[in-house]
C-alpha cells in the first residue's frame, strides 16, 4: 500500500510472549523493517501512527485481547511546568547537555549496566551485551543522536538518552541514568531537557512512546502536561478529554 507515494513493506507479528509491563497479559507486536532511502519516511509516517523504533525495525503492539498501550507526545510549545519540575531543574542546574554521535563508548555502557541493574535486573535487556547495546544504538537508519548529561565539577556521566530526530518533534527511544543519583530524578529532567530543545527548534512534539494505564512504570508520563493520546481517529488532548468523558 502507499500513502502518498510512499511505499510501505510487508509487515510480521511477533510470537506471543509475556508482557513487561503487565502481569499476566501475553503481547504480541506488528513490526517492518526501515532500509532503503524512504527509511526515514516510512519511520515518520509510521511513528505518528503509534509505532515505535528500536534499530532499523518499527513495531507497534497488537495484542488480542488488549489494547493499553497508548502512544504518548508532549506539546512541547504549550508545556505547562509544575512547581516539583521546577524544581528537579534547580536540582540538576549543575549538569551540562551535549549531543554527541551514536556512537557507543565504555563509559556509556557501564552507565546502562548500573542502570538495568539497579532498575531492570529481571527484564529482557539485563544481559545486554557491549556489542548489542552499539547495534541498538548505531543501527539506526534515520536520523538519531545520543545526549550526555554530565555533571560539570567532574565531567562524570550521570545520564544518557537516545533521540531521533523527527520533522515534527523528538521521538525519545531510550535513556538511561545513574540510579545512585535518586534525588536528582534524572529520568524527569531528561524529558524536561527534551522538551525545552524542541521548543527552542520550534519542533511542536516530545515522542514518549507508550503509556499503559495500569501499569505503575508508566505513572510518570502522564506529569507532562498538555499530553496527547492517540486513539482511533487521531491524536488528542489527554485531559480535556478524559474530563469530557
Amino acid at each position: 500500500m502507499t500513502d502518498q507515494g510512499l511505499q510501505f513493506p510487508k509487515f510480521y507479528v511477533t510470537a506471543p510472549s509475556p508482557c513487561p509491563y503487565l502481569h499476566g497479559y501475553v503481547e504480541r507486536k506488528v513490526f517492518t523493517e526501515l532500509r532503503g532511502p524512504d527509511a526515514t519516511a516510512l519511520s515518520e509516517a509510521l511513528g505518528r501512527v503509534g509505532f515505535r523504533r528500536s534499530q532499523s525495525v518499527v513495531y507497534r503492539p497488537a495484542c488480542e485481547n488488549c489494547s493499553q498501550c497508548v502512544s504518548v507526545r508532549v506539546r512541547a510549545g504549550d508545556f505547562s511546568i509544575s512547581r516539583s519540575q521546577r524544581k528537579t531543574l534547580k536540582i540538576n542546574s549543575d549538569l551540562k547537555a551535549e549531543i554527541v554521535p551514536p556512537q557507543v563508548t565504555e563509559e556509556q555502557y557501564e552507565l546502562l549496566q548500573l542502570y538495568l541493574n539497579d532498575r531492570h535486573a529481571d527484564g529482557t535487556m539485563a544481559d545486554m551485551s557491549m556489542e548489542e547495546f552499539r547495534e541498538m544504538v548505531e543501527s539506526s537508519p534515520v536520523s538519531t543522536v545520543l545526549v550526555e548529561y554530565r555533571r560539570s565539577i567532574d565531567n562524570k556521566l550521570l545520564a544518557l538518552a537516545l533521540t531521533d530526530d523527527l520533522s515534527d518533534g523528538l521521538s525519545m527511544i531510550y535513556s538511561c541514568f545513574e540510579p545512585d543519583e535518586s534525588a536528582r530524578s534524572l529520568g524527569t529532567y531528561i524529558i524536561l531537557d527534551h522538551i525545552a530543545r524542541a521548543s527552542l527548534a520550534n519542533q511542536p512534539y516530545v515522542y514518549l512512546g507508550y503509556w499503559v494505564k495500569d501499569s505503575r512504570k508508566m505513572n510518570y508520563k502522564c506529569r507532562f502536561k498538555p499530553l496527547e493520546k492517540l486513539g482511533p481517529n487521531g491524536w488528542y488532548d489527554a485531559d480535556t478529554h478524559d474530563i469530557a468523558k
